[in-house]
């Protein structure tokens, strides 16, 4: 089976811009990303999909594989199968499975791959599914920048939303605090009849992708992950996670 994963990377990010190439521990976080993803031993190959050619330059330098896409981009679906179409007309081999890994995840290791397209390879009845972890503290359930996920007694996602769900408003100190980890993997043609989608109504109020799929009464299907990983969505994330990466077990493989 041909499973590739593309990490969708632009430096023009409204709440971050040029994050894509900021350090951590002197590795720009897109390669954290790309070195980190291209272990898992389920995959074939991972491209970094990109608008910017300061982000090619930085790959064609680091030896990762890179593929340039338009500029016009406002979701990381559409980038990521511009450059699946692209991959597969340079390589004259169609795709399987699409993981796309957002670029701004520096602490996905490869067993978060393996685990998120395990299902996939099980059941062919699924076509996307994301991971999800558990949140420690009520500050993270209240951060608008994760997103968080309730699920039904199969694992497939109720909804997502940017607020905390559930509510805690009743009293109760114990609801499952979790949040999506932006590893998704989907069926090749999946990936295109998802972004031939209309967006739907509450994707746009949540902004979170993933609320189409449910909006148009199909699955996503979350697995859980024990790996502890935090998203860079601000100068303070990136600070936070190059002190948990701190002797981090994979960097030796990667970084000088």
């Amino acid at each position: 089976m041909n499973i590739i994963a593309i990490i969708p990377a632009r430096m023009g990010s409204s709440r971050y811009p040029g994050k894509p190439l900021a350090l951590i521990h002197n590795v720009p976080m897109v390669g954290h990303v790309a070195f980190r993803t291209a272990m898992s031993k389920c995959l074939s190959a991972t491209y970094v999909a990109t608008c910017d050619e300061i982000i090619e330059n930085y790959c064609k330098g680091a030896g990762l594989k890179s593929v340039m896409t338009g500029d016009h981009h406002v979701r990381c679906s559409t980038r990521t199968a511009e450059a699946l179409l692209k991959i597969e007309a340079a390589t004259g081999q169609k795709a399987d499975i699409v993981v796309m890994v957002q670029g701004d995840e520096p602490m996905v290791r490869p067993e978060m791959i393996d685990a998120a397209v395990a299902p996939m390879l099980a059941d062919p009845s699924i076509n996307v599914v994301n991971l999800m972890a558990d949140m420690d503290t009520i500050e993270e359930f209240e951060d608008p920048n994760e997103v968080k996920v309730v699920v039904d007694h199969f694992n497939n996602a109720l909804y997502f939303s940017r607020e905390p769900i559930p509510s805690r408003k009743k009293g109760s100190d114990k609801v499952p605090m979790r949040k999506q980890v932006c590893i998704i993997p989907f069926r090749r043609d999946y990936l295109l009849h998802f972004n031939e989608m209309p967006e739907s109504p509450l994707e746009i109020y949540e902004s979170v992708d993933m609320m189409r799929v449910l909006e148009h009464g199909e699955k996503v299907h979350m697995v859980p992950t024990d790996c502890r990983s935090w998203s860079v969505d601000t100068p303070e994330d990136l600070a936070r996670v190059a002190r948990l990466m701190e002797g981090d077990d994979l960097m030796k493989e990667y970084s000088k």
